[in-house]
C-alpha cells in the first residue's frame, strides 16, 4: 500500500503524474533544448490551459520562476517604486516583508496574530505603490476574505496587488481584473515534484517594470520581470527552465480542465467541511483559526496539545502523511492538505481515523 501524502507541500502528487512522467521519458521530454520548437510548443500548452482553467484575462502573461519565493526579490526589484505595504498574518507574509526591508525600499506592516486576520488600516493602503497580500497563509491555515483584497483595490486603484496563492491556485476564484500578480509553486494544489514556480503579471505590472527600472543605477538581476515577460513572448524563458515540470503541468492542467474547475472546487468544498465539522467536536484536536469565515479549505491547522509526533505516527502507521506545524508551531500542530489529487475518500479515511484518536 502506498503513503498518501497529506502534507502542505511538497504533497501528494496528482494522480495522472506517473502516467506522464512514463510518457515524458518514453519521449526524451528531460532532454530536450528550452530553445526548440517542442519546448515552445509545451510552454504555449501551459499557457492557455491555464487561461482556460482559471480564466486568465488576456492581459496577464504566464512566467516561469525556480520557486514562488524568487517572487518576492523579483517583485521587489521591478513592483516597488517607494512603498510596500504587506499584510502579515503568518511566517510566509511575514517572510516576503522581510525580503523588501533588506533591501532599498520601504516597508510597512499591517499584522495579527497566527491564526487571525488584522484590521486593516486603510490609511496604510492608501499610501503604498506595492500591496502583498497572501490569500492563503500556508503556516497558518487562514485565508483572506476576497472582499477584502477586492476593498482594499478600491481604496488605492493605482497601487499594484500581488497575490500569494502559493496553497491556494487554482481552488481560489479570484477576480484578476481587481489584483495584478499572482504567484504559485506547483509542489502544492497542482500536485507536481517541487521545482517550478508560476507568476501570473497583468499589463500594469510590466508599466511599472519599466517605470521603476528605468531609473535604476545598480545591478539589474538577470531574472528581471522585463526579461521574462519578453522571453514569454515567444514562449521562451530567460535561462534553462525545469522543462520536466512544464511538461507535466501542461499534463495536468490539462487533465484538470476536462475534469472541470467547477468539480474540483466543490470537491475540495465538501472535503473541507467534513473535516472542519469532525475538529470542532474533537476531544482532544483543536482548530487554530477559531473564526469560520477565515478558514482555509485548502490548508488545515490543528492544535494537538503536544501530541504532534504522536499524532504523526499513528497516521503514518496506516500509510497517511501529514505536515508538523510551521517554525515555532512545529511541536504543537498538524498541517493537513485538501488539494485536487486528495479524492474524497481519502479524505474521508483520514476524517474517520482522527476522528478515533
Amino acid at each position: 500500500m502506498h503513503q498518501t501524502y497529506f502534507t502542505p507541500g511538497p504533497s501528494g502528487l496528482y494522480y495522472t503524474v506517473e502516467q506522464h512522467l512514463k510518457t515524458a521519458l518514453r519521449t526524451g521530454v528531460a532532454s530536450i533544448s528550452h530553445r526548440g520548437n517542442r519546448f515552445k510548443d509545451i510552454y504555449q500548452q501551459v499557457d492557455t490551459n491555464l487561461r482556460t482553467l482559471l480564466q486568465l484575462p488576456d492581459n496577464y502573461n504566464v512566467l516561469f520562476t525556480n520557486s514562488a519565493t524568487e517572487v518576492w526579490d523579483l517583485s521587489t526589484e521591478s513592483l516597488i517604486k517607494e512603498k510596500s505595504l504587506h499584510i502579515v498574518n503568518g511566517a510566509f507574509s511575514e517572510k516576503f516583508y522581510k525580503v523588501v526591508t533588506n533591501s532599498d525600499k520601504k516597508a510597512t506592516l499591517i499584522s495579527a496574530e497566527w491564526g487571525s486576520f488584522p484590521e486593516i488600516d486603510y490609511d496604510l493602503v492608501k499610501q503604498a505603490d506595492h500591496i502583498a497580500i497572501t490569500h492563503n497563509e500556508t503556516s497558518t491555515g487562514v485565508a483572506t476574505p476576497l472582499d477584502t483584497i477586492y476593498k482594499i483595490r478600491e481604496e488605492n486603484p493605482g497601487a499594484i496587488i500581488s497575490i500569494d496563492a502559493v496553497s491556494s491556485l487554482p481552488y481560489v476564484a479570484i477576480d484578476y481584473a481587481k489584483i495584478d500578480a499572482l504567484y504559485v509553486s506547483v509542489q502544492k494544489c497542482f500536485g507536481l515534484p517541487a521545482g517550478l514556480g508560476i507568476w501570473l503579471v497583468n499589463d500594469r505590472c510590466i508599466a511599472r517594470a519599466e517605470e521603476v527600472l528605468k531609473s535604476k543605477t545598480e545591478l539589474i538581476s538577470y531574472h528581471n520581470l522585463l526579461a521574462l515577460v519578453k522571453q514569454a513572448n515567444n514562449y521562451q524563458t530567460v535561462s534553462t527552465p525545469n522543462v520536466l515540470n512544464i511538461y507535466l503541468l501542461a499534463q495536468v492542467t490539462a487533465d484538470m480542465a476536462n475534469r472541470g474547475i467547477q468539480i474540483i472546487r466543490s470537491e475540495i468544498k465538501y472535503k473541507s467541511a467534513i473535516f472542519y465539522k469532525m475538529a470542532e467536536e474533537h476531544a482532544k484536536l483543536n482548530l487554530l483559526v477559531k473564526d469560520k469565515t477565515l478558514r482555509s479549505d485548502t490548508i488545515i491547522v490543528l492544535n494537538t496539545e503536544g501530541c504532534t509526533q504522536e499524532l504523526i505516527r499513528f497516521l503514518a502507521n496506516k500509510k497517511l502523511i501529514v505536515g508538523t506545524g510551521y517554525g515555532k508551531m512545529k511541536d504543537t500542530q498538524v498541517r493537513i492538505a485538501n488539494f485536487p489529487t486528495h479524492s474524497k475518500e481519502q479524505f474521508e479515511m483520514l476524517t474517520d481515523l482522527l476522528e478515533t484518536w
